[in-house]
């Protein structure tokens, strides 16, 4: 007759079929926060079970409860063997863990965004391909700007960032089913629902038909600190405090400790003031826990019960289950086996019900070991994409899931060579370069980009290794900047041909606050395209040590504001192609060493507003090829320390306005062939007391002391009047 579990206690069941596993041992532990693990024995007529038809299956084990109930452990096969052989039976073994357990058999790295914590979780499961979860959470949870799962299992990463958040989890079991809660709170645990008060009997009371009860009771409480603190630095606010406290302070006198951390991964104090109390509180949870044994079968993690009848009562209160190691066992298929045996007790832990759980952070984060390289990337169409404080987008080498694009990462900050409150450095990635990631603390979800790398897409700016004694910067134009687009600062250190080059694509502004200083060893050549100017606030001065050349190829204007000055120390040639034009405000004066000399091809023309005066240590020479003209406006004076001579080839003409006057101070002497003189009114000539008047209306009058006529010829004397002689006498012949 085959074996049946039909009238077992306990009954597994398997896709296998009804009976072809039969149920012997089971031990299962389950734990707030840990996956649960199962394990099981079976016995079976087969002996050549396909492992393929179960391993990864889910399974169901039935337990029937004092009250006649049923209670289901379910989960999905991970290990399955084949044993030495009881009896008539072949034995099996096999290990069953929930759904999430799985999620340790794939791993990922990728990037999260503008999510928080549960919905990242959620999106695991579902990405998997798993629905059977429900969310209990009370609390709000802060969006990660970003977060990385780096080089760890789905599990990990889900694990810690639920025992960062103060989150646990627990799960419920079905027929042919069991569901993860996500849990942070009182809220997320009822009572049991047959068993919401337990009995205490020990071991030497033990009632007689009594079958749920607690027969061991061990509490313990250990010396936790009391405070917890963590800091941050939050780089868009650099003096915000964003220390956090949080404290829970028992009677005893070493309660007091304190526990600083730093980083504490939060950007906002209200969301440090969450972590803060998520630490504090899992400290608290182990400061006071129980364990147990008994015989509740429908004991479960997770769930609440009021515990009474203990010798102290201090201990007679509500607990919520922590864990639970149920021990299950049968003999029905094995001859001689103790049916009277309870086949079913436990191991468990609790806490005080009042006392929030968190899990223990046990699971490690990731650490970034050593520095990366990733992509710049930005939105199509851009070459530049960055923010207010320089940082850029990248993509991740190992990040598949990036489109390459604005949406890539978040804004990283990058390392400048020097970085001042308005002043530094600042060279911004572009995108398509590859740079230098490295992150904070190993953090993966804090990177910092410290350099810049070439590669074969992205290559030097000089060839090499042709050119490797050339160094410098080399930029390029934006947008849409071609090779032949650049500003650059160039040094060639290459011996005997050391140069350094500096190429401005368009403007070249150069500004000196104070003094500036340039020494030229040898030649220095400036070309300007277009104009130049010159504004020298105040004195210029330059020195040429011998000759200075300028070109204008057409006008030269000069403004002098007061005086100029020229001082030459041989010789001065000024060739003026067509005219030249001076005009002095007020004085003009040239000083000759020793020669002048003035040529002028036709016309010569000085017209003096007011005065003119020429002062000549010894001569002064002209010689005019036609015409001289001399126009003075008012007064002209000359003064000749010696002598001075006219030569005059033709005529000589004198026209004056006014009057004339000519003093000479020895002798004055007119030569001519002939002489005219001829005068309006009258004419006098006078020396000392004698004198000849000559009148416009014909009188003459002749005033001396004694007065000769002497003719060598005749001497006639005619008048149309009378001719008068007085004279104390007259003498004739």
């Amino acid at each position: 007759m085959a074996a049946t579990q039909s009238n077992s206690e306990v009954k597994i069941k398997t896709p296998l079929g009804p009976d072809v596993l039969l149920f012997r041992n089971m031990s299962m532990t389950e734990e707030l926060g840990r996956l649960f693990t199962i394990d099981l024995t079976f016995l079976s007529e087969q002996e050549d079970i396909n492992f393929e038809k179960i391993l990864g299956e889910n399974v169901t084990i039935e337990l029937t409860l004092t009250s006649g109930a049923k209670r289901y452990f379910n989960g999905n096969v991970t290990s399955f063997s084949q044993t030495k052989g009881l009896d008539h039976y072949s034995s099996y073994k096999a290990t069953v863990k929930p759904w999430l357990w799985f999620l340790t058999r794939t791993a990922d790295c990728r990037i999260f965004q503008e999510m928080s914590v549960p919905d990242i979780v959620k999106s695991v499961f579902r990405d998997l391909g798993y629905t059977d979860f429900e969310d209990k959470l009370t609390s709000s949870y802060r969006t990660w700007d970003y977060c990385v799962q780096y080089r760890e299992t789905d599990f990990n990463f889900v694990s810690r960032l639920l025992e960062q958040e103060g989150i646990y989890y627990y799960f419920t079991h079905d027929d042919g089913l069991h569901s993860l809660v996500l849990s942070d709170g009182d809220a997320a645990h009822s009572s049991l629902p047959s068993n919401a008060v337990v009995d205490y009997f020990p071991p030497d009371r033990r009632a007689v038909g009594k079958k749920d009860f607690i027969s061991q009771w061990n509490f313990t409480k250990q010396v936790q600190p009391g405070k917890y603190q963590l800091n941050e630095f939050d780089f868009e606010k650099p003096k915000a405090k964003l220390e956090t406290k949080s404290e829970i302070i028992q009677s005893h006198k070493t309660a007091d400790y304190e526990i600083y951390d730093y980083p504490g991964e939060y950007t906002k104090t209200d969301d440090g003031d969450e972590y803060v109390q998520a630490r504090i509180e899992e400290l608290h949870c182990q400061y006071e826990q129980t364990e147990g044994q008994g015989t509740i079968r429908e004991f479960t993690s997770g769930y609440k019960f009021t515990f009474k009848g203990y010798t102290r009562e201090d201990q007679n209160r509500e607990y919520l289950i922590t864990s639970v190691t149920h021990n299950i066992h049968s003999h029905a298929h094995i001859s001689g086996g103790g049916d009277n045996e309870d086949p079913y007790s436990n191991y468990f832990s609790v806490i005080e019900s009042q006392t929030p759980f968190r899990a223990a952070r046990i699971t490690p984060k990731p650490i970034v070991q050593g520095s990366q390289t990733a992509i710049v990337v930005g939105p199509s169409g851009e070459e530049i994409y960055t923010d207010e404080y320089g940082r850029v987008k990248v993509q991740f080498h190992w990040d598949r899931y990036g489109e390459s694009n604005e949406n890539s990462s978040c804004w990283v900050r990058v390392a400048q060579i020097w970085a001042g409150k308005k002043w530094g450095g600042i060279h911004i990635p572009r995108i398509g370069q590859e740079v230098i990631v490295d992150f904070m603390e190993g953090d993966p979800d804090r990177p910092i980009i410290t350099g810049r790398v070439y590669n074969a897409d992205q290559m030097p700016p000089y060839d090499l290794p042709a050119n490797k004694t050339q160094s410098g910067i080399k930029s390029r134009s934006s947008k849409n900047g071609t090779p032949a687009n650049f500003n650059e600062i160039r040094m060639e250190d290459k011996k005997g041909s050391e140069e350094l080059y500096i190429h401005a694509e368009k403007n070249h502004t150069n500004i000196t606050e104070n003094d500036r200083n340039e020494d030229v060893g040898h030649d220095r050549s400036l070309h300007v395209g277009h104009d130049k100017s010159e504004a020298v606030d105040n004195d210029k001065s330059i020195t040429v040590g011998v000759n200075h050349s300028e070109a204008i190829g057409n006008n030269k204007q000069l403004s002098v504001g007061v005086n100029h000055s020229e001082q030459i120390g041989s010789n001065m040639t000024i060739n003026v192609g067509s005219n030249l034009t001076e005009t002095v405000g007020i004085n003009y004066a040239e000083t000759v060493g020793v020669a002048m000399e003035l040529t002028i091809g036709a016309t010569y023309v000085q017209s003096v507003g007011l005065s003119k005066t020429v002062t000549l240590g010894t001569s002064k020479s002209e010689s005019i090829g036609t015409s001289k003209t001399v126009s003075i406006g008012s007064d002209q004076s000359e003064e000749v320390g010696a002598n001075k001579s006219i030569s005059i080839g033709e005529n000589l003409d004198e026209t004056i306005g006014d009057s004339h006057s000519e003093a000479v101070a020895k002798d004055y002497s007119l030569t001519a062939k002939t002489i005219s003189m001829t005068a309006e009114d009258s004419i006098t000539l006078t020396t000392g007391k004698a004198s000849i008047t000559m009148k416009k209306d014909g009188t003459i009058n002749i005033v001396g002391k004694d007065i000769t006529v002497k003719g060598s010829g005749k001497i006639n004397a005619k008048a149309s009047k009378n001719i008068i002689m007085k004279g104390k006498k007259i003498l004739q012949n």
